[in-house]
């Protein structure tokens, strides 16, 4: 089996075995669900990757441990299901969310190869966490207050002219982007790239979120543009947030607004060519919100 493991104490596996596939949020216990939790606090054996097992350290005394490092994700997910078809109470952790960017996946994938099937052990428990674009867009301010979506950058697993079609696709369309994985000490190029295909879409001004170690020790949150965030320092710790092109800048926030005034003006009236709970009214020449 691929990974370490540390017994502190010897556990009697429950009758039948439960996986819980949990997310623990940034790091930080307080924006860690109480589910996430109590599924670690109940757990015999936690596996994880070596950095997200030290984020909970304080929950895991007298329990197995498994970690492995970064790239052995298989081991974990393998390691995992097995312990758990063996009767033991098993957590694997991700940080942020499981189900993005996170372990599910794999685990699900893992449980597919082995012919698993609902009603078979082990029990599954999905528990949700609070993913980077969350957590880094509640200390920016309210950069995802319309739509959004999330690319990563790192083409180890996903064909790099892949990430850029999706890159192009999410500029042309407006989105809100939350890069994840920006950048390594050995793929520096494509943040690089990044910019240059957002900057084709979008004025060099648009407000860009960097967000280092949201929520841990090394927490660093900078605000700045699309022309010149490059000159900062951007890894693989860092969230970058593209604002759209109604994104601006309120008191060193990044806001970007839901589109209420361009049905209602600040006393709550309806605009002239609007109508509360309908489609928005458009110009048939502008496609701009209609106002007689």
């Amino acid at each position: 089996m691929d990974g370490r493991s540390d017994t502190a104490q010897s556990q009697t596996p429950a009758a039948t075995g439960t996986l819980s596939i949990v997310g623990i949020g940034p790091g930080a216990r307080e924006h860690a669900t109480p589910a996430a939790i109590d599924a670690i606090s109940q757990a015999d054996v936690v596996v994880g990757y070596t950095t997200y097992i030290r984020l909970v350290k304080e929950l895991l005394d007298g329990k197995e441990i498994v970690r492995t490092g970064m790239t052995e994700e298989i081991g974990r997910a393998r390691a995992a299901v097995e312990r758990a078809r063996n009767g033991a109470r098993v957590a694997i952790i991700s940080s942020g969310d499981a189900g993005v960017y996170g372990m599910a996946g794999l685990v699900f994938q893992v449980l597919k190869e082995i012919g698993w099937k609902r009603g078979d052990a082990p029990e599954l428990r999905m528990l949700p966490g609070m993913t980077a674009v969350n957590s880094c867009g509640s200390l920016l301010g309210a950069p995802l207050g319309h739509d959004f979506c999330a690319i990563s950058l790192s083409d180890q697993l996903t064909p790099w002219p892949a990430i850029v079609r999706r890159i192009e696709a999410a500029a042309s369309a407006d989105f809100v982007i939350g890069l994840y994985n920006p950048a390594s000490g050995r793929r520096t190029r494509q943040i690089v790239e990044a910019q240059e295909i957002i900057r084709r879409h979008r004025d060099g001004s648009t407000p860009v979120g960097l967000v280092k170690s949201a929520y841990r020790r090394r927490q660093h949150v900078v605000l700045t543009d699309l022309d010149t965030f490059l000159e900062y320092e951007i890894g693989m710790n860092t969230t970058v947030i593209v604002g759209s092109t109604n994104t601006f800048v309120f008191a060193g926030y990044m806001i970007t607004p839901r589109g209420y005034t361009n049905k209602y003006n600040w006393d709550g009236e309806v605009l002239p060519g609007q109508r509360p709970g309908y489609s928005l009214a458009l110009d048939s020449a502008t496609n701009a919100p209609e106002v007689d």
